[in-house]
């Protein structure tokens, strides 16, 4: 009788345990989908770990395509901020696949439209966005890598069979029976066998601990599947059926993985240590992974598959808080999908969408726009602005400004260069190797679709002679190509020579109380004032230092030559 109450006991206090923890963890997953609920609309203040961001690239890697933007165009316009700026995403298909789509402008006008339809309802039906919202939350991250990562390794475990694993359980089941003959005999070989195949299980679980991870994301990406395929949302029924299909062709999946996924390992949960123990004697997790591997490369296509429709939806949702977190300053542009000559862009009250307090401009261009100023008075700026509004026209449908309409570019840009040391390139190589490229790429879209280009300050990185000769061909042959191209220069020179091909557009400073202050606002026609030697003043240096440089700058101004 006494056994049977402490036996009581004991599994009393087990099930009370695990009820605490079952309230625990539905308390906390409540107040985190509460706080997600009520993030939408709000920029996120997301913390990425070190390097994050090259294993969310991986999907972006895995579907590279042509018209995918560069690297040199994506640092440029510092994309790493602004992918920060809009990602709400709660689950890695979501990270993944807005990382993706910032990269990777949309070509075709019936995708572009489904996205935007898809958008606008997670934006006006509340309840559906929380449900699928519920749902991602749920899928959650990975970790630290990619599952494409993991996917592209699969093939180093090579072909793996269960046989020794079965051999170690039926010797393991050969002690437990000799118990019944030989208590001491049975009991030594059970005690031999378990502490053998402990061994060889921590050994074995090395090789397939980061495997683990990715089957188990796989697993909920087939529970998600059958949920969202459950559901009713009439903007996602084609992706509910998609993913209704993945399901059903992984079940295999799901009975072979499901000791795996059961429980995280080591987690402390008295049920989760039971099964760690059945793990580590009975190898059958190793025998379930066996089985799981072969499912996974034999259903790669179908993981993919999951990745990206959920990644779609979930960048749909992150875009409408965007565009609610952006308040009235947005709007939806109006892209001219077809091939033509025409390369109007017009643009109205744009500005940065990184900056804390922007200051707006409008401009229109149906040929190169050629833009001089003082130094920071807002002319790379302004052309990166440019750059985002259209980039963020093609991949997500959302411009910071009142109107945007334009074609559909191939977009390019030259600005934040620097030397390579370690490739031993000077800046000027590295600037006219950049520069080349933007060249290439308009010859190679002679009879497809115009180039919009972005070049800041041609060809800084060599002497003034030189410099103004070769950006003087190089931005007429821009001009000449079937590419729109926006360029800022300190040379004043650029603005005569490329008058009949630019149209000429300035940026100004105007001196209050002994500083100089900055409106940047966008004006018509070439700049007329300079501010290099006034900002050594501003900034203290020594009145001599000025007064002389501004004496010998007014002499070669005057005579067209350098004197002391």
């Amino acid at each position: 009788m006494d056994y049977i109450i402490i036996s009581g006991v004991i599994v009393l206090a087990i099930a009370l345990l695990m009820g605490s923890e079952y309230r625990n963890a539905k308390r906390a997953r409540g107040q985190c989908l509460d706080r997600l609920y009520q993030s939408y609309g709000t920029f996120p203040d997301r913390e990425y770990r070190a390097g994050e961001l090259e294993h969310i690239a991986m999907y972006s890697r895995r579907h590279s395509a042509e018209q995918q933007i560069d690297d040199i165009t994506w640092n440029d316009l510092h994309m790493d901020d602004v992918y920060r700026r809009i990602n709400t995403c709660v689950s890695a298909a979501g990270d993944e696949y807005l990382y993706y789509r910032l990269r990777t402008p949309v070509y075709d006008a019936d995708a572009a439209e489904r996205a935007e339809d898809c958008v606008r309802f997670f934006a006006e039906h509340e309840a559906q966005r929380r449900e699928v919202q519920d749902m991602l939350f749920d899928l959650g991250r990975m970790g630290k890598y990619s599952i494409y990562e993991y996917l592209d390794n699969l093939d180093t475990l090579g072909e793996r069979g269960n046989g020794r694993y079965l051999a170690g359980d039926l010797l393991l089941l050969m002690g437990v029976l000799l118990m019944f003959r030989s208590l001491p005999i049975g009991l030594a070989v059970l005690l031999v066998m378990l502490c053998r195949n402990i061994v060889g299980y921590y050994r074995e679980y090395r090789k397939i601990e980061p495997y683990i991870t990715s089957f188990r994301y796989i697993n909920r990406l087939l529970a998600g599947a059958k949920r969202m395929s459950r559901r009713t949302i009439p903007a996602i029924a084609g992706e509910q059926a998609r993913l209704a299909a993945c399901y059903r062709s992984m079940k295999g999946f799901i009975r072979n993985s499901y000791l795996i996924v059961f429980t995280e390992k080591g987690n402390g949960n008295p049920l989760g240590v039971l099964a760690d123990y059945l793990r580590m004697t009975t190898y059958l997790d190793m025998i379930q992974f066996n089985r799981a591997l072969r499912a996974v490369r034999e259903h790669a296509g179908q993981i993919d598959e999951m990745v990206t429709i959920f990644g779609q939806i979930e960048t749909a949702i992150a875009v409408g808080s965007y565009r609610r977190a952006l308040g009235d300053s947005w709007c939806v542009p109006r892209l001219h999908y077809e091939r033509s000559a025409d390369r109007r862009l017009v643009a109205e009250s744009l500005y940065h969408p990184l900056l804390a307090s922007p200051v707006s401009n409008s401009v229109q261009a149906d040929r190169g726009v050629l833009i001089t100023g003082s130094n920071a008075s807002g002319k790379s700026t302004f052309l990166r602005a440019v750059a985002l509004n259209a980039l963020l026209a093609q991949t997500i449908h959302t411009c910071p400004a009142d109107r945007y309409e334009a074609p559909v570019f191939r977009i390019c840009s030259s600005m934040s260069l620097r030397d390579d040391l370690i490739g031993g390139q000077s800046y000027y190589m590295v600037e006219i190797r950049s520069i080349k490229r933007i060249l290439d790429l308009v010859k190679a879209a002679e009879d497809g679709r115009p180039v919009l280009c972005f070049v800041d300050e041609v060809l800084r990185g060599t002497n003034t002679v030189e410099r103004i000769a070769a950006s003087t061909q190089i931005m007429r042959a821009l001009a000449g190509g079937n590419a729109l191209c926006f360029a800022a220069t300190h040379d004043v020179e650029l603005t005569k020579l490329l008058e009949r091909e630019y149209d000429n557009y300035h940026f100004e400073e105007r001196m209050e109380a002994d500083d100089i202050v900055f409106p940047y606002r966008l004006l018509k026609g070439p700049a007329t004032t300079r501010n290099a030697i006034a900002l050594l003043g501003a900034l203290g240096y020594d009145s001599r230092i000025v007064s002389e440089a501004e004496r010998m700058a007014q002499r070669f101004l005057a005579g067209g030559g350098w004197t002391d």
